[in-house]
């Protein structure tokens, strides 16, 4: 990395302009004839522009130090954000996904080749065309990797415990379709003028295909329930009430042990110490009162929550939500509340028999939050390498065409609330004093505007078009930040936002991105606080790697375009 000696100004993140200020206005003329005075226009000098935009800075600061003012007496704690205990990486799912990716594979390769052998190694069809044997071994290997990557990206290796049969069979049949259809374009792709192939085959291997994933999901399946009677990937669960309805869930599922639930206890409604039940709920221990729930679900290591409350208002069962909002745990709830189902964040499924409602899920754990970073680290690697010589031209220009460092380095806040520095090429001039020394900036951060006149030339064109945010990848290449993830923000911006909105801490219990959900929606800048946490926490608790996938593919039509970069 390059150095020097001058130091940065302190670059803000770019906002749209804030609170509007009146540029000076031109002197006005009054007609002697009484008629009303006339306004006459002139261009405004660039030290007007820039005296516009330290008043707008300067209104912002009022802004910030008002809130902080007003919010709380110490807002130095607010960062406070101890790591949570990390969900056990548990290896029995990531064999049992492996062994049925491998089943998947040898029922799609058997599928296709025995649809070969039929129409060209047995007497039941005519021969209608000399097969050539290398060509469909790559169209066969090709076809077998497009619908396994299919079956992932729709969600066919999450091991849903309990998953209705039906659902799972049209789940499979619209996957492999997809993927057949892929594999025939990857293929003329790959093969080009050699991609020949027998339509026969491709219809009696599609159909094969679906009736053999089924058939050995199914088996596979009951399989799996055995393990699982057995205590192997079970899950562990807390139910949160301790009435009849508790009793019913408590029953369904210690009944149904083929699901892999084991049910740890029961934690009564009621915010006092004291218990008003009995020690047991069916087979489940009572070990505890609401106060206790984040202490409880932490020391019996639990992976997941369904509350069982009969005629529990909706403010009840947000309240109880709240108290393990920042535990890795999913929670589901036993449907007496309809009304919850009018919130897009609520989906229902059926747990054999037994319909709960899913409020809150965590994607991003266990060999999850693996793949994740293996991805952050490949993607970043190949950035890095192959913009290396675009970077090289880009520290030259900055280097030549302004004072001061090529890059331009600031604290962000990451994961868990720890600081970094995050690296980006410098765009703005470096302020100096009547005796050419840099000048250094107090404490607060300033905000960028439209046609900000700190930017350099250079610095204008780089933050046109996002490129001053390439070196960011090396962030992501040492951990500190992902690809994909909620925006990190400098310290002071943290604490008001905390101040604002009592979930926006719960967006750094994962990785910092470069971009992220909320920025390729528009939520960036003066944007609301709420929605910009909502959509980050959307994204924790829906992360897949398409969604990913789906994010860098609009930011670089974002980059691309320009639009509210600067």
């Amino acid at each position: 990395m390059m150095a020097s000696s001058h130091a940065p100004v302190a670059e803000p993140p770019r906002v749209p302009a804030g609170p509007s200020v009146t540029p000076p206005r031109a002197p006005t003329t009054t007609p002697t004839d009484g008629a009303a005075p006339v306004s006459i226009p002139r261009p405004v000098s660039p030290e007007d522009a820039e005296r516009v935009a330290r008043q707008v800075q300067e209104a912002r600061a009022d802004r910030f130090l008002k809130g902080l003012a007003e919010s709380s007496p110490e807002p130095d704690n607010i960062l406070t954000l101890p790591p949570l205990p990390g969900a056990p990486l548990r290896f029995a799912p990531i064999v049992l996904v492996l062994a049925q990716m491998v089943l998947d594979m040898v029922a799609v390769a058997g599928s296709f080749v025995f649809s070969y052998w039929l129409n060209f190694e047995s007497d039941i069809f005519r021969k209608f065309i000399e097969p050539d044997v290398s060509t469909y071994a790559t169209m066969l290997a090709v076809t077998v990797g497009t619908i396994i990557v299919t079956f992932y990206l729709s969600k066919l290796y999450s091991l849903k415990r309990g998953a209705s049969r039906v659902d799972q069979f049209y789940k499979i049949a619209a996957a492999v379709s997809m993927g057949t259809v892929l594999s025939l374009a990857t293929n003329s792709i790959i093969l080009g003028d050699d991609f020949v192939y027998s339509r026969q085959i491709l219809l009696m291997g599609w159909l094969l295909s679906i009736t053999l994933v089924t058939v050995t999901r199914v088996l596979y399946g009951w399989f799996i329930g055995e393990l699982r009677k057995h205590g192997i990937d079970r899950s562990r669960v807390l139910i949160v009430g301790a009435g009849p309805t508790a009793a019913v869930v408590v029953e369904r599922l210690d009944r149904h042990r083929t699901i892999g639930y084991h049910v740890v206890g029961v934690v009564e409604n009621t915010y006092t110490e004291k218990l008003r039940t009995s020690a047991k709920v069916g087979a489940a221990p009572v070990l505890g009162t609401l106060p206790k729930l984040q202490e409880i679900v932490r020391k019996n290591k639990v992976d997941e929550v369904i509350v069982a409350l009969s005629g529990a208002s909706d403010k009840e069962l947000r309240d109880i939500i709240s108290l393990i909002q920042d535990e890795s745990v999913s929670v589901k709830i036993y449907p007496d509340a309809f009304q919850l189902m009018t919130h897009n964040e609520v989906s229902v499924a059926e747990l054999s028999g037994l319909p709960l409602m899913t409020v809150k899920d965590v994607a991003l754990r266990g060999w999850n939050r693996l793949l994740k970073r293996a991805f952050d680290v490949m993607f970043s690697f190949i950035v890095l390498v192959l913009t290396a010589p675009l970077m090289l031209v880009m520290a030259l220009a900055v280097k030549l065409t302004s004072t001061g460092p090529v890059f331009f380095i600031q604290e962000r806040v990451g994961l868990d609330g720890t600081p970094f520095l995050l690296v980006k090429f410098r765009t703005m001039r470096v302020e100096t004093d009547e005796k050419g020394a840099p000048k250094v900036r107090g404490s607060l951060p300033a905000w960028t505007i439209a046609n900000d006149p700190r930017r350099t030339p250079v610095g204008a064109f780089l933050r046109r078009f996002s490129l001053d945010e390439l070196p960011q990848f090396y962030n992501v290449l040492v951990g500190e930040m992902s690809v994909v993830g909620p925006r990190p923000e400098q310290p002071e911006y943290v604490k008001e936002f905390a101040l604002r909105d009592r979930r926006y801490m719960r967006r750094h219990r994962e990785k910092a991105g470069i971009t992220g959900w909320a920025q390729v929606n528009g939520l960036r800048g003066d944007s609301s606080i709420e929605l910009r946490t909502a959509a980050d926490l959307y994204y924790v608790e829906n992360w897949s790697l398409l969604f990913d996938l789906k994010i860098i593919v609009r930011t670089l039509v974002a980059v691309v375009r320009g639009k509210n970069a600067y």
